[in-house]
């Protein structure tokens, strides 16, 4: 018997075996359980598609709780009583996706409208540029 064999772990008895009680974890909850639980609205985005073949083309699936919805009802995304909450989500990231285009188009013209229209950039050796 070598001198390492004595820290070796001894195989449980069949007694022992038995005796091993295996405690099933919990699992993790999700941002959206934990959204829930705290009483606030939570929307995610679970999945974006493009299609391969034309780039202007595109698909997202959103994931939201009831009181994400409840908020977008109290700010007047419900048209009808008859809405389904996926017409009300819809409405409202139709909303968003228009406020990016507006805020990128009015930029777009404040830079076309400055004074010189462009910035102008000059080496001015040793690795560095003068931008005006």
């Amino acid at each position: 018997m070598g001198w390492f064999d004595r820290f070796k772990q001894k195989p449980l008895a069949k007694e022992e075996k038995e005796k091993v009680i295996r405690v099933p974890r919990a699992p993790e909850k999700t941002a959206k359980q934990i959204a829930s639980e705290k009483n606030e609205p939570y929307v995610a985005i679970v999945t974006m598609d493009i299609d391969p073949n034309n780039l202007h083309q595109g698909a997202f699936e959103l994931d939201w709780n009831e009181i994400f919805i409840a908020r977008l009802v109290k700010a007047g995304y419900m048209m009808k009583p008859t809405d389904a909450d996926s017409d009300i989500v819809d409405r409202w990231f139709q909303n968003v996706c228009r406020h990016v285009v507006m805020e990128t188009w009015e930029q777009d013209q404040a830079m076309r409208n400055s004074v010189s229209g462009y910035v102008h950039t000059r080496d001015i050796g040793d690795g560095r540029t003068e931008i005006s």
